[in-house]
């Protein structure tokens, strides 16, 4: 978590900036809790730790009023969907509602609203407020001003490559429903896609359930063929997959699935493919859709925010371009973001690092007229870490390929980076899991 500062608080601040976070995945809670430690005197929890014995560098402190606006009503390890759409306990451990997230519900400066951002006005620095399960419309949605934004809405991915419950409860329901509707399959489960969803995806089903015949189908030679990652990679992927006794059809792509009767009269799946094959399944996981980054409450891309795809350009102090209103207080980190690399929940972490750092030094410039120091965000080469089973591949361009059990400790430990996400992120306000 940090060390608190020896010398006397220096409080420079009496009103309370507020501070809008939209969106509390790894990024959003990264982003409000280590500006939340920098405004209180303490050294950033996702930041290098100072060494023992040395000082933390003294900072100006401030009042700050953080809210955090999410559709979910808490914490979902999104990483970790491939396990919890195919074990039961899993699910319920990867969704922690934020009242039950003690570094977010024990914050008297931190508020969880369930619901949603429908529009930002940059200019007037406003935004409008829908609670979960309310229409919108004029008199279900609030204002919220702020001082400082965060974009941290992550992409909109469709089912089943994440659950599309937005409340823990109705998420264990759906999870249970597709996990039984798996374990009951006696022709098997087919995945569609071999990028790294599609992977993890029949590979945790797998190691689950061991006697379920599970197939994956690819449309291309290589697996993980649209990420600009080496062959070695790929390749070692698909030996880590068959090992764990997943059947995989490469260089097939699907064409259709239509509703069929097995020899016994029960009902299944006929998979059919262009190439005029079909095998009989239960269950069909597509894994191929392409996601949205979740902009919209940002407005049209006339506005220079976001580019075609909906993705906001940002500059490397992780800020809205310049040309844009009020520039230097809205931010955008994570998923959503135009930034090279590969969509990963450790830049997510890092970004929002960055962006609590970066908002706290113009906090000092607006009181005081210091000159900002910002972190600057570099380039991300591509690198990717991936759970194929009990094993795990890892590529770091200065380090190579590594493969193996030791890696999926290193990257995963026991269950999908839930702890190792948990205790970086000190969710648990100190208390490691």
């Amino acid at each position: 978590m940090g060390s608190v500062f020896q010398a006397p608080a220096l409080t420079t601040s009496a009103m309370p900036f507020k501070v809008l976070v939209v969106g509390g995945s790894y990024g959003g809670l990264s982003a409000a809790l280590n500006l939340q430690d920098l405004c209180s005197g303490l050294a950033p929890r996702c930041g290098p730790k100072p060494a023992e014995g040395e000082p933390v560098i003294e900072t100006p402190q401030f009042s700050v009023d953080i809210t955090i606006v999410d559709e979910r009503d808490g914490f979902y390890h999104l990483i970790g969907s491939p396990l919890a759409l195919a074990d039961e306990d899993y699910a319920a451990k990867s969704w922690v509602k934020y009242e039950d997230v003690p570094a977010v519900s024990q914050s008297p400066n931190i508020r969880v609203l369930h619901g949603s951002v429908k529009s930002v006005d940059q200019t007037a620095k406003t935004a409008t407020y829908l609670p979960h399960g309310l229409v919108s419309s004029p008199e279900n949605t609030t204002t919220l001003s702020y001082d400082f934004l965060v974009a941290a809405a992550g992409l909109r991915r469709v089912w089943p490559v994440v659950p599309q419950s937005l409340r823990r409860k109705q998420f264990l329901f759906e999870a249970g429903d597709h996990i039984r509707a798996a374990t009951t399959a006696r022709h098997g489960v087919v995945v569609v896609g071999g990028g790294a969803v599609g992977i993890e995806m029949a590979a945790e089903l797998k190691l689950v359930q061991p006697h379920l015949k599970v197939t994956l189908v690819h449309s291309r030679d290589k697996l993980l063929s649209s990420e600009p990652l080496p062959d070695d990679v790929k390749d070692k992927s698909l030996e880590l997959l068959l090992e764990t006794g997943v059947e995989v059809r490469m260089s097939t792509r699907l064409d259709k699935t239509e509703e069929a009767v097995d020899e016994q009269g029960k009902k299944a799946v006929r998979v059919w493919f262009t190439n005029g094959e079909s095998i009989l399944a239960d269950q069909v996981s597509l894994a191929v859709s392409r996601s949205v980054p979740a902009t919209e409450f940002l407005g049209v891309k006339e506005r220079g925010v976001v580019d075609e795809e909906g993705y906001v350009k940002i500059q490397s102090s992780l800020a809205f371009p310049a040309e844009t209103p009020n520039s230097a207080d809205h931010f955008a980190i994570g998923d959503l973001v135009k930034w090279s690399g590969i969509k990963r929940c450790g830049a997510a972490m890092h970004m929002g690092y960055y962006a609590g750092n970066n908002i706290h030094q113009r906090m000092m410039e607006i009181t005081s007229g210091t000159e900002p120091t910002f972190l600057k965000l570099d380039e991300i080469p591509a690198m990717i870490g991936l759970a194929v089973g009990k094993k795990a591949v890892s590529y770091w361009p200065a380090s190579g390929v590594s493969a193996g059990e030791d890696v999926m400790q290193a990257f995963f430990g026991d269950d999908l980076g839930f702890t190792i996400c948990w205790n970086h992120l000190g969710l648990g306000d100190g208390k490691k899991l």
